[in-house]
């Protein structure tokens, strides 16, 4: 992550869904934002105390740099966590820092197809990478969300197939996993695309990815956002467990 700290203003908030709202942001400093050069680029949000600030990491759903906005989507559930309440109640001319942005994915041009997954905080990467597919580029994706009110329209080349998919309301279970798995594989050389809750994503998918599929670390961005039941902090400390068991 580039250390660029940029403070940008709130400029407008849209309710998409009963659990998602978009910030955009920009302002007189929008011209010390770099984009990134990758669908999935990502910043770490200061909230709290300017000196110990409290990070939080997000896609940048999108940039416009004819008008000068960056587009933030927040997923909210009320009053938990720290980044949700403050999006629900940010207002126009609000500031909000940030380091980066940074990135590592894009869908590379000579797949010959793409498979791309993931929960509510993934919905914003792939709708960046979808937007930058090619007319004709072969797609399947799948997307969870809580119910059907949280799903959201994204633009797409004609020859992308969507399919979403919606949690147990009792149980919260994840369907993500078995839909992923009842994707029909297609001949040729996919470029994978999976994010979203790490239990989901890194333990029941990658495993079908990597090793049922033969899909390699090169054709496959495969990582958790977020662990249920952890704050970002707890799940940084997850990863590093999960790593280190791996090594």
């Amino acid at each position: 992550m580039a250390r660029r700290l940029t403070t940008l203003t709130v400029l407008r908030t849209e309710r998409l869904t009963p659990h998602m709202v978009r910030v955009v942001l920009g302002g007189a400093n929008f011209d010390e934002f770099a984009p990134s050069e990758f669908t999935d680029s990502y910043v770490k949000l200061h909230f709290g105390d300017a000196d110990e600030p409290t990070l939080r990491t997000y896609t940048v759903r999108s940039v416009d740099t004819e008008a000068r906005e960056v587009a933030i989507d927040f997923v909210v559930h009320g009053d938990e966590g720290v980044a949700g309440p403050w999006a629900l109640s940010a207002a126009a001319g609000d500031q909000l820092s940030f380091f980066g942005p940074a990135g590592a994915y894009s869908p590379r041009a000579d797949a010959d197809w793409h498979l791309l997954a993931g929960d509510e905080t993934g919905v914003p990467a792939i709708s960046a990478a979808l937007a930058a597919l090619p007319a004709g580029a072969v797609a399947r994706v799948v997307l969870e969300a809580a119910s059907p009110e949280d799903r959201l329209e994204i633009a797409a080349p004609a020859s992308v197939d969507i399919r979403w998919v919606y949690r147990d309301q009792d149980s919260g279970s994840s369907p993500l996993a078995a839909a992923v798995r009842a994707v029909e594989w297609l001949p040729g050389q996919p470029h994978v695309f999976v994010h979203g809750e790490a239990q989901s994503v890194m333990h029941q998918i990658r495993p079908y990815i990597r090793k049922e599929r033969g899909v390699t670390a090169e054709w496959a961005s495969i990582s958790g956002y977020w662990r249920r039941g952890r704050t970002e902090e707890g799940f940084r400390t997850w990863k590093r467990e999960l790593a280190a068991s791996e090594s």
